[in-house]
């Protein structure tokens, strides 16, 4: 048996990444993309993640009590798919089989001695660290809304089919205890694809743009472009490697990993020391591209397929307005729902945020350094869209009696059409009428009868 000392430092140790503490090579983690922690979008949570930070945000009237939350989150800090774990073993593989003297090849020396622990039986599995992320969304989102997360208030639960997703939704329900009437702990939670990953049911998305390497024209362009190139130089450099044994792909999977071990176990990875915050913010754009072109403004089917979902939450909003209209209780007052990061961003799009003047491009790299698109800001793990809606006496007028709120990362939004944190509901649908009216899933998503290219068809 271990001395009390020496097993109260095991503890310590063990402890360490749940206490948050931001570690030494924290200075790329603004670049990271889809794979940056939610702590990047909300960093009071690195000193108390309970906290709801600095001004909670604007809230509605006093005479507002909130009827409804609607809140579609993505799943929380997760493991590399087996793909990235396959290319990351292959480059790891490269530095065993050139040993590099320490002396004039430290990097190398340092990675080659690195323990490849990732396997590909992970791919994509939730992390601890996720299901923390979840529990503590949950318990941050009940002290917001008290209200509508009290006892004996009914969670309707749902989920993509997806593991990391399904494990979220469980982690979710634990954060929030065992007093709402949905049951004890181990709660059933729903699958629903066809709303969480409305993409892979769109034919149209799949075959113009998943499945066609033309749609993905700015992405290659750029991996190969001066920027790339650069970092692609720089690294080799550092590896001891010639260039011609790297490229964009084995370079992005390097900076991952990085992004993986602060995300994963709160450490600085080896891996971060081969790149420069100059080399980040290029690798960012790199994935930002492609979060454009593939999910969103690229094409306009990227968002279109998501009206789904949208006009699956106006649907429940709707049903909920009528029930409080004919003073009866609400039938769902807690919907959440568990996807990923491709769920969230064409939704966001769909709705018009984060737009810039100029698309993103393979050559207006300099050019967007200050743009709204980065996805790391948008959709970081355990990112979550809530919109709440309240019922609101002594108005002026009987539209103002349902107003809504909407958060993104616990943030309130700024609406398009008014500029304020607060909608009128009947303004907001107003705003959105043409999406949900004319934006019909089956056929946004029909492929063309007629034998066009893909690009013309985009």
């Amino acid at each position: 048996m271990a001395p009390r000392g020496t097993a109260a430092s095991l503890l310590l140790l063990l402890l360490l990444p749940a206490l948050a503490v931001p570690p030494a090579g924290a200075g790329l983690s603004g670049y990271f993309g889809t794979k940056s922690r939610y702590e990047e979008v909300n960093p009071h949570l690195v000193r108390d993640p309970l906290s709801l930070g600095p001004g909670v945000g604007a809230a509605p009237p006093p005479s507002c009590a909130p009827l409804q939350l609607r809140a579609v989150l993505r799943h929380g800090t997760r493991y590399p798919t087996a793909g990235q774990v396959r290319r990351l073993g292959e480059l790891h593989a490269r530095l065993l089989r050139r040993p590099a003297e320490p002396a004039a090849c430290p990097a190398a020396a340092a990675l080659a001695a690195w323990p490849m622990w990732y396997e590909e039986s992970l791919d994509g599995r939730l992390a601890p660290q996720g299901r923390r992320d979840m529990e503590l969304l949950a318990r941050r989102l009940a002290a917001r809304f008290p209200a509508l997360f009290a006892a004996r208030r009914r969670l309707a639960l749902a989920s993509s089919s997806k593991h990391r997703c399904l494990q979220s939704g469980a982690a979710f329900r634990r954060g929030l205890g065992p007093d709402l009437s949905l049951g004890g702990d181990e709660v059933e939670v729903e699958v629903n694809d066809s709303l969480m990953r409305f993409f892979d049911h769109c034919a149209k998305f799949v075959a113009l743009v998943e499945e066609n390497d033309a749609a993905m024209c700015q992405v290659s362009a750029f991996k190969e472009g001066p920027e790339m190139k650069k970092v692609l130089e720089k690294v080799a450099s550092a590896l001891c490697l010639p260039v011609k044994e790297l490229n964009a792909d084995l370079v992005q999977v390097a900076f991952l990993t990085c992004s993986y071990e602060l995300a994963i176990k709160n450490v600085t990875s080896p891996w971060c020391s081969l790149f420069s915050e100059e080399d980040a913010k290029v690798l960012e754009y790199l994935n930002d591209l492609k979060q454009y072109w593939k999910r969103g403004y690229g094409y306009d089917i990227n968002s279109r397929s998501s009206c789904i979902l949208f006009q699956d939450i106006f649907q429940h909003l709707d049903k909920a307005v009528e029930e409080s209209k004919s003073s009866k209780p609400i039938s769902s007052p807690l919907i959440v729902q568990v996807g990923h990061a491709e769920t969230l961003q064409p939704l966001l799009a769909l709705m018009g945020f984060f737009k810039d003047e100029e698309p993103l491009m393979a050559n207006n790299f300099a050019r967007q350094e200050h743009r709204k698109f980065r996805s790391g800001r948008i959709v970081p793990y355990a990112a979550n869209l809530v919109l709440v809606l309240y019922h609101c006496d002594h108005v002026n007028a009987s539209r103002e009696e349902y107003q809504v709120q909407m958060l993104l990362n616990e943030r309130p939004m700024v609406f398009h059409h008014s500029n304020e944190t607060i909608s009128t509901y009947a303004d907001l649908k107003d705003y959105y009428r043409d999406i949900l009216e004319n934006c019909h899933f089956k056929e946004e998503c029909e492929l063309p009868k007629v034998n066009v290219t893909a690009v013309d068809e985009l």
